[in-house]
Order: C-alpha cells, then sequence, then structure tokens
C-alpha cells in the first residue's frame, strides 16, 4: 500500500529531478601533432595572414594596391578602379564564391574551416602562444587547477597581452583596407583616428581576442551556420575524415605481452581526440562539429608508425570508398562525378564571364540629369533650351578630356563647345545647355542623345539617352 496520502496529486507524488539543460563546457587542451596536414595547416596559416597582414603596405603607382576608400567612393584593386555603379561585380564575387564553397565541400568536404577559416587559423596562431608559454597539454591542464601564483599570473598575464596586441594590430590592420595605412600609422602618435576608425579597430580586434582566445570551438560548434547546412551538400562520395571501423575494431587497450590476434588496429589510446581542435572522437563517425583539418589523421599515423602498423586507420576518404564501393578506379572515380561537372561547368563560366567583362570594360562612366527645375524655356536668337548635369567619371588612372557632343533630333544644338578634363580616377560634373530652333520640334517630349568620347582615343566612348522638353 502507497505511503503517499489519498489526497495527494501526481505532481506531488512523482519525483522531481533537478539538472541543467545545457552541457557545462569543458575546456578542450588540444596536443600538438606533427604530420603532412598539420603542416599543410601552417602554410595556409603563413598565406593567408602574410596576405591580409601584408597587402595593405604593397604601393601601385601613387597609392596603395588594394583600398577599399569609402570616403571617395572607390575601391582600388591594383590597376583597377571600381565605383558604387560596379557593384555588379561584387554580386558576382558573391556568387563565385559560392559557388566555389559548393564545389569544394562536394569534392572534399570542409577544406575551408580547417585550413583557411580566420576562426580556425587565429586559434592556432593563438594556441601556438599558449603552448609556447605555458606548455605541452599536461603542462596547461596541470597549471590551470593550480591555485594562483606568481608564476601562473605572469604566464597567463604574458598570453593575454600577447593575445590582445595580436588582435588590436589585426583591427588596425582590417581598417587600413579602408582608410590609407600609411595615414593611419600617422594618426597613432596623435592618436587622430575618426570615429569609425576607433570603433571597427577596437570591434573587430575584441572579437578576434574572444573568438580565437576564449569561444575557440564553441563558436565552430554552436554559431557557424556552414556547420549546420554542410551536409546537404555531402554525398556518399564526399572526401571526408573518418574511422576505418573494420580495421579497429575491436579496439582495445594495448598491454605488453597481450594477444592481439582478436583484436583490431586501434589501441583505444585517445590520441585523435586529444588533438582534435573540437574535442570529438572521429571514430564515433562523421560529426557536424568536425572541421576536417586532419589532425586526428596525423596523430593516428604517428601511433600506427610506433606499432609498426600500416597508417591510414583514420583517413581522408569516401564513404563509398570504406565500404568498397566503386572498383579499383581509385581517387578520381569519386571525384570525377556528375554534380562535381555541373558545379565546376557554372564556376568557370561565371569565372570567364567575370572576367571578360573586366577586360572589356571601359575606362569611362557617364550619368545624364535633366534639370527639372527648368522644363524647358526660350532664349535668344528664337531657340528653346533645355538644361542637362553629365556627371563624367574617368575610371582608368590616367588624366584625360573629353569631348561631349548631342544627337537624336534635327536642329540639336549645345550652346558651346564642351571639352571635359579629368584627373585620374576622378569625375567631373558639368552643366550643359541644348537648343533646338522655335518649331523644329512638335510639342512633348523627345528621345535624344549625348556622346562622350576620349579626346585621345575615340574607342573609350559612351552613348547615353536623355530626353528633350518642347514647351
Amino acid at each position: 500500500m502507497s505511503d503517499a496520502p489519498e489526497n495527494a496529486t501526481s505532481a506531488e507524488t512523482e519525483p522531481v529531478i533537478k539538472g541543467s539543460l545545457y552541457e557545462k563546457h569543458k575546456t578542450i587542451y588540444v596536443r600538438t601533432v606533427k604530420g603532412w596536414w598539420t603542416n599543410w595547416r601552417w602554410i595556409f596559416v603563413w598565406a593567408t595572414q602574410l596576405l591580409f597582414y601584408g597587402l595593405p603596405w604593397v604601393q601601385w603607382g601613387e597609392r596603395q594596391a588594394v583600398l577599399f576608400h569609402l570616403v571617395e567612393r572607390k575601391f582600388y584593386i591594383f590597376g583597377l578602379v571600381l565605383w558604387p555603379q560596379d557593384a555588379f561585380y561584387l554580386t558576382v564575387l558573391l556568387i563565385i564564391s559560392a559557388y566555389a564553397l559548393f564545389l569544394f565541400t562536394a569534392v572534399a568536404g570542409r577544406l575551408f574551416c580547417g585550413y583557411a577559416c580566420p576562426q580556425t587559423v587565429y586559434t592556432e596562431i593563438f594556441l601556438w602562444i599558449e603552448k609556447w608559454l605555458e606548455g605541452e597539454r599536461p603542462a596547461r591542464i596541470k597549471l590551470d587547477k593550480l591555485p594562483m601564483n606568481a608564476k601562473k599570473l605572469r604566464l597567463k598575464t604574458t598570453k593575454h597581452i600577447l593575445w590582445l596586441l595580436i588582435s588590436l594590430w589585426t583591427g588596425f590592420t582590417l581598417v587600413g583596407y579602408f582608410t590609407p595605412i600609411h595615414e593611419l600609422i600617422a594618426s597613432i602618435s596623435t592618436f587622430g583616428f575618426g570615429g569609425w576608425e576607433i570603433f571597427w579597430i577596437f570591434c573587430y580586434g575584441g572579437f578576434t581576442y574572444l573568438m580565437a582566445g576564449f569561444l575557440r570551438e564553441q563558436l565552430c560548434k554552436f554559431m557557424c551556420p556552414y556547420a549546420r547546412f554542410q551536409s546537404a551538400m555531402f554525398d556518399p562520395d564526399t572526401l571526408i575524415i573518418t574511422y576505418d571501423p573494420k580495421r579497429g575494431e575491436p579496439r582495445g587497450v594495448l598491454r605488453k605481452g597481450a594477444d592481439r590476434s582478436q583484436q583490431g588496429d586501434c589501441v583505444d589510446c585517445n590520441i585523435c581526440v586529444q588533438v582534435c581542435p573540437t574535442g570529438i572522437d572521429i571514430r564515433k563517425g562523421l560529426q557536424y562539429e568536425c572541421i576536417g583539418c586532419g589532425a586526428c589523421i596525423d596523430g593516428c599515423d604517428e601511433v600506427m608508425d610506433k606499432l609498426n602498423k600500416p597508417r591510414g586507420l583514420v583517413r581522408y576518404t569516401s564513404e563509398n570508398a570504406l565500404a568498397g564501393k566503386g572498383g579499383h578506379t581509385g581517387f578520381w572515380s569519386h571525384v570525377i562525378r556528375p554534380r562535381i561537372l555541373v558545379y565546376s561547368a557554372l564556376l568557370t563560366l561565371i569565372i570567364v564571364g567575370a572576367g571578360w567583362s573586366l577586360a572589356t570594360r571601359l575606362p569611362l562612366r557617364t550619368d545624364v540629369i535633366r534639370d527639372r527645375s527648368v522644363m524647358g524655356r526660350e532664349v535668344k536668337g528664337g531657340k528653346i533650351e533645355n538644361l542637362y548635369t553629365l556627371r563624367v567619371m574617368n575610371v582608368s588612372e590616367q588624366a584625360r578630356t573629353f569631348l561631349i557632343r548631342v544627337s537624336g533630333q534635327e536642329g540639336l544644338e549645345l550652346s558651346e563647345e564642351t571639352r571635359v578634363e579629368t584627373g585620374a580616377a576622378e569625375n567631373r560634373d558639368v552643366t550643359v545647355s541644348v537648343r533646338v530652333p522655335l518649331g523644329a520640334l512638335p510639342e512633348g517630349s523627345h528621345r535624344i542623345f549625348f556622346d562622350v568620347i576620349a579626346e585621345d582615343d575615340p574607342a573609350v566612348a559612351v552613348h547615353e539617352k536623355s530626353t528633350f522638353l518642347m514647351p
């Protein structure tokens, strides 16, 4: 017979379970590993950072080679000058980036995440500083368990100062792509930065410090959207990092003198877990937390070398290849497939089209704005006049003189011959008066055309339409 009172409700009799809905975060202490994939990861760290930190200092003529000058509303990319009207190329760049991501992911998984993602790159840099100061994985674990003392305070303070310096320099370099870097350097002594420059230096620097120093794998696991939708781009022929259970199982701890004839090659050393920057166990299969860095491959290969066993217990392969499907046609049978051919064809067409558009792009742009405050007026000589403002943009890096002409209707003429002189990558606004004899055109709106022609090269010319109002 139950001890509960007869009038007790079900909620009162049910056991109360207390606990958090969220798993407590566990600090991941990444173990150092050497190998082919680790070397490639560091090659990409050096390549991306030399490019990022060095590019603002490269000069092109008398200006910065790569500069997105927001004040002048011009983007300089070596010999190319882009204006706000060239936003089309930004759209094309985003499309190319998306298709490249689809292609690389379908071929070999999260290559970008494992080697070129800023989160991965700066985490590697910060981890290197941490290991250099605090020691290898066991030493870091031991140090964190110790109470605060002079040595621990000195190591932790030095580490965070170095992290902050790298982060602030990263934010400074980013702003150097939008404000000439030499102007920024000159402003350091007086701290004469603008408000937006101060904001972005500390904002981007602060996020670098936070993400690479503290959040690390949490950003990849919980915040990065790519981890969530990557599975839509995978198929059984996608190359992924995977564990071979046929060879490794049943796993068991290696003991001296033990008979391993009935056991697999995996000795359950957990090296693959200790070297993983996101702390996952690759032996559990493909997981969305895996960033495809290949550290577990290098770690497992080191162990296999010590045991005199062949490498490849953890390796880059596809699900079909691991299952023995596809025959013996090798690597290319898993790469060259219809999906990859379609992605490659589309990506090639877009790149070729964008390249052709840039190569044949005229170094001249013109906007025509009719003066709406004056609909059409009669002037001396029995003529009707309309006023227009022409914005002539010389998008080349040489000074040019342009001639303006008008056509499209009988009797049209400019009030005076118009020549516009522009400097390199400069735009000029010029007001022109177009006249026609009274009675030469019926009342209403009539289409006309303005021709802007480079004086030194007639091939550099634009043909812009407008309207002429006859009262």
